[in-house]
C-alpha cells in the first residue's frame, strides 16, 4: 500500500555502490550499462529466462532449426583460417550429447568461454561432419545456477559484466528491500483488483526470481501497466493543465454572409467526404472553446488533409485573426502556397480600413529563399494584419517575424519539427493568447501508438479517400528490367514516371543503386530517347526548382530522384512510381512514395524493385502489394519493427518502455489511458495520488516528457 513501503524515489537515491561487492570497478561496469542506483538495478530486467524444468537438450536440437540449450564448456581453442580470419572453436555438452560452437572474427570468445563454465547458447543448429554445431550463436554466461527458472541478464563483454554478476546483485537488492518493509504501491487497490494485478513487491520479486513462468508473466503484466500508466498520467495531466491555464482565442461560429469558411467550402469543385465533414466540425467545435485546440490530424496519402487545414486557417481569419502553416521543406511549403492560394483565389475578408469595407484575402510565402526586400514587406504587413495566411518553413519562427494576432497554426508533417520550433510558433502572440494548433501527419499511426506518443492531443482521423481517386496497383519485381517497359508504355500514352533510388552517389559499402548512376544508365540505356531529369538533395535550389517546373509542365517524362520527393511533389500526370532497392526503405516511406502517383484521373502503378534480403523485408514488400491502406500498413510496421519506428522522437528520459510493447500490450495502453483520465479528472484528482505523481516526475520529468509535444 502507498505510504507503507519503500518508494521508487528512495531506491533511486540509493547508489548501487551500497550493495556488497560493488567496488569502484564493478560500479564503473554497471554505470556502463546504465545502472547507477538500486532502482536502475531492479529495472535492469532479464533478457530471457531458461526454464530448467522444460529446457531443451542437445539431443533434441534439430539441424536447420533454432534452439536454446544450457551447456557446460569442455574445451576452447583458437586458430587462424587460410584467409587470415580468426576462428574460435568451443566444445560443449550436456547430459544428452555434444555440441560444437564456432565463432569467426571473435577472438575474445577464447577468454570468455573457459572450461567448466555454464552458458546458454541460442542459434540455428546444423550438421558438420556428422556432428551438431552452431555458428556464432548468442551466448549468455549464467554461472552455476540450479534454480528451476534461470534469469538471463544482458551482458557487456567490454564492461566485464556477466549475467551472474547482475543476478547476484539483484538478489541482494531484493533481499534488503523486502527485509525492510517491501515496496510502496501507488496504484490504488481498486485499480489492481480491476485488472487482477499483483502488488509491486511481488512484481519486482517475480520478474527477477520467478518460481515459474506464470509468475514471471504476472509480474510483467503489472510492470507493463506501471510504465504505461506513468506515461498516460503525464500526457493527460499536461493536456488538462494546458486547457486550464492557457488563454485561447474563442472563434465565433460562422455561417453568416461573407463567412470565408462557408465560401471556401461552397466553392470547392468536389464534395467533401464524410470523414472530412466530420473532422471540419470537430475542429470548428474546438476553436469555438476558450481553451486552445491541440489536435492531431491523421490522414492517409490523398485523404484531403489540405482542405481541412485551410478550413481551420479560415476559421481564424473569419474572426479577424491570422493563420500560419509550417512545412518541413521549401518544396512542400511552396506546394502548399500554390495550393492554398488557388483554393482561396478571389475570396475577400472584411477590412473597415478600406473604401469598400473588404479586401482580397492575402496568402504569403516565407522561406529561406525569400528575398530580403520581400521579407521586409511581409514582416510589415504581417504585424499590421495585412497578411491573412502565412505559409512557410522554419523561417516563420525566425527573429523579425511577428504576427498581428495569430489565431491558428497548422504544422504539416509534425514529426520533422522539434519541440522548440513548435513552441516558438505557438507562443507568438503579444497579448499572451495561445493560438489553436493543428498538427498533421500523412504517416498513419496505430491507435495505441497514437495514444502513447500523442496522448496529450485530441486525434482526428481521415479514414476515407475522396471519390475519383484512382487505385494504385502495386507489384514487386526482383528483376529491374521488368519495370522499364511499363514506364515506356505510360510515357507513350502521355503520362510521366518517377524512379526513386536510395542514394545520391555510388556506395562501396552498400550494394544499392545511386540516383546519379541510375540517371546516367537509364538515359543511355533502358529509357534512352525519353526526357529524363535528376533531382536529389545536393542539387542547387535554382536547378531543383527548374527541374520540378519542367516535370510539372510535362517537359520531362521521367524524374530520377532520391526520397526528396517523398513529400511535397504533386504531379497528377505521373502514373508510375519505380522504387529501386525497395527493401532498403521502410513501410511508411514506401507508402509515402507510392502516394506520389494516383493523384490524377488515370490508373497508376507502383513497382517495387529488388531482392528482399531478410524475411522482414519480404513481409514489408508483400504487405505493400497486398494493401494500400496506410493504417493497416502501420500495424504491420509496428509488428515488424517495433515501437521504435513510432516513438523515434523520444530519445531521452529514463522510462523508455523497458518492458511495455505497443505491439503486444495494446490492451494495456487503453487500460492505462482509462485509469489516467479517471485519476487526473479536471486537474484536481492527482491530489489523491501524490506518490504516483512523484513517480511520473521521477521517470518523466519536464525535460524528458517534452518529446510528447509540445509545450
Amino acid at each position: 500500500m502507498a505510504g507503507t513501503g519503500i518508494t521508487l524515489r528512495e531506491l533511486d537515491a540509493r547508489p548501487v555502490a551500497d550493495l556488497n561487492g560493488v567496488g569502484p570497478a564493478r560500479q564503473k561496469a554497471l554505470g556502463a550499462v546504465g545502472v547507477a542506483s538500486i532502482l536502475d538495478l531492479l529495472g535492469f530486467y532479464p533478457r530471457r529466462y531458461l526454464d530448467r524444468s522444460r529446457e531443451a537438450t542437445v539431443a533434441e536440437l534439430a539441424p536447420g532449426v533454432e534452439g536454446m540449450v544450457l551447456v557446460g564448456i569442455d574445451r576452447t581453442s583458437a586458430r587462424r583460417t587460410r584467409n587470415g580470419k580468426s576462428l574460435v572453436e568451443v566444445r560443449c555438452s550436456d547430459d544428452t550429447g555434444r555440441l560444437r560452437l564456432t565463432f569467426f572474427n571473435q577472438p575474445w570468445r577464447e577468454k570468455q568461454l573457459r572450461e567448466g563454465m555454464q552458458a546458454v547458447v541460442f542459434g540455428k543448429a546444423d550438421e558438420y561432419r556428422g556432428a551438431l554445431q552452431m555458428t556464432s550463436p548468442v551466448v549468455d554466461l549464467v554461472g552455476d545456477r540450479t534454480g528451476r527458472i534461470v534469469a538471463v541478464y544482458p551482458q557487456s563483454e567490454t564492461a566485464g559484466l556477466h549475467s551472474w554478476d547482475v543476478d547476484a546483485l539483484v538478489g541482494e537488492a531484493l533481499r534488503r528491500t523486502m527485509k525492510v518493509r517491501g515496496l510502496s504501491d501507488p496504484v490504488p487497490a481498486g485499480v489492481r483488483d480491476r485488472y487482477r494485478l499483483v502488488d509491486r513487491s511481488e512484481a519486482y520479486r517475480s520478474i527477477h526470481r520467478p518460481e515459474g513462468m506464470h509468475d514471471m508473466l504476472e509480474a510483467r503484466r503489472r510492470l507493463v501497466f506501471d510504465e504505461l500508466l506513468r506515461i498516460q498520467v503525464a500526457l493527460v495531466r499536461r493536456k488538462v493543465e494546458l486547457e486550464r491555464t492557457a488563454t485561447g482565442i474563442v472563434h465565433a461560429p460562422g455561417g453568416g454572409e461573407g463567412d470565408p469558411v462557408a465560401t471556401f467550402l461552397d466553392r470547392l469543385p468536389f464534395a467533401l467526404t464524410g470523414a472530412q465533414r466530420r473532422v471540419v466540425d470537430e475542429i470548428a467545435d474546438d476553436m469555438a472553446r476558450p481553451a486552445p485546440m491541440h489536435r492531431l490530424l491523421q490522414g492517409d496519402v490523398g485523404s484531403g488533409k489540405t482542405v481541412v487545414a485551410v478550413a481551420a486557417l479560415l476559421t481564424a481569419v473569419r474572426g479577424g485573426h491570422q493563420g500560419a502553416l509550417m512545412a518541413p521543406t521549401e518544396v512542400l511549403a511552396e506546394q502548399h502556397h500554390r495550393g492554398v492560394a488557388d483554393l482561396v483565389d478571389g475570396m475577400v475578408v472584411d477590412d473597415p480600413a478600406t473604401l469598400l469595407g473588404h479586401r482580397p484575402l492575402k496568402v504569403d510565402l516565407l522561406t529561406n529563399r525569400t528575398t530580403a526586400a520581400e521579407r521586409r514587406r511581409i514582416a510589415a504587413e504581417l504585424v499590421a494584419g495585412g497578411v491573412d495566411v502565412l505559409i512557410g518553413t522554419h523561417a516563420l519562427i525566425q527573429e523579425g517575424v511577428e504576427f498581428g494576432s495569430l489565431g491558428a497554426v497548422v504544422i504539416d508533417e509534425q514529426h520533422r519539427f522539434g519541440v522548440e520550433q513548435r513552441a516558438a510558433l505557438r507562443d507568438g502572440n503579444r497579448d499572451g493568447t495561445v493560438p489553436d494548433v493543428l498538427v498533421m501527419t500523412a504517416t498513419p499511426i496505430p491507435r495505441t501508438a497514437a495514444m502513447t506518443v500523442y496522448g496529450d492531443l485530441d486525434v482526428s482521423i481521415l479514414d476515407e479517400l475522396p471519390p475519383g481517386r484512382t487505385p494504385i496497383e502495386t507489384a514487386w519485381h526482383v528483376n529491374e528490367a521488368d519495370a522499364w517497359p511499363v514506364v515506356r508504355a505510360e510515357v507513350a500514352e502521355g503520362r510521366q514516371a518517377y524512379v526513386v533510388c536510395p542514394l545520391i552517389d555510388e556506395s562501396d559499402a552498400l550494394d544499392v543503386r545511386s540516383a546519379e548512376a541510375t540517371f546516367t544508365e537509364l538515359s543511355d540505356g533502358a529509357l534512352s530517347g525519353l526526357r529524363v531529369g535528376l533531382l536529389h538533395g545536393r542539387v542547387g535550389r535554382a536547378e531543383k526548382e527548374e527541374t520540378m517546373r519542367l516535370f510539372r509542365s510535362g517537359a520531362l517524362d521521367v524524374l530520377v530522384a532520391t526520397t526528396v520527393i517523398e513529400v511535397g511533389v504533386d504531379v497528377p500526370n505521373a502514373t508510375v512510381m519505380v522504387v529501386l532497392d525497395a527493401a532498403r526503405f521502410g513501410i511508411a516511406q514506401l507508402h509515402q512514395l507510392r502516394g506520389r502517383v494516383g493523384r490524377g484521373v488515370h490508373a497508376s502503378r507502383c513497382l517495387l524493385v529488388g531482392e528482399a534480403p531478410t524475411p522482414d523485408a519480404e513481409e514489408r514488400l508483400r504487405a505493400l502489394v497486398r494493401t494500400t491502406d496506410g493504417f493497416e500498413l502501420a500495424e504491420v510496421d509496428l509488428d515488424l519493427r517495433g515501437e521504435g519506428t513510432i516513438m523515434g522522437e523520444r530519445q531521452k528520459g529514463r522510462n523508455d518502455l523497458r518492458l511495455a510493447s505497443l505491439r503486444r500490450d495494446r490492451e494495456w495502453v487503453e487500460a492505462a489511458r482509462t485509469e489516467a483520465v479517471a485519476m487526473v479528472r479536471d486537474g484536481t484528482g492527482l491530489a489523491d495520488h501524490p506518490e504516483l505523481v512523484d513517480e511520473v516526475d521521477l521517470f518523466l520529468g519536464e525535460d524528458e516528457s517534452d518529446y510528447l509535444l509540445k509545450d
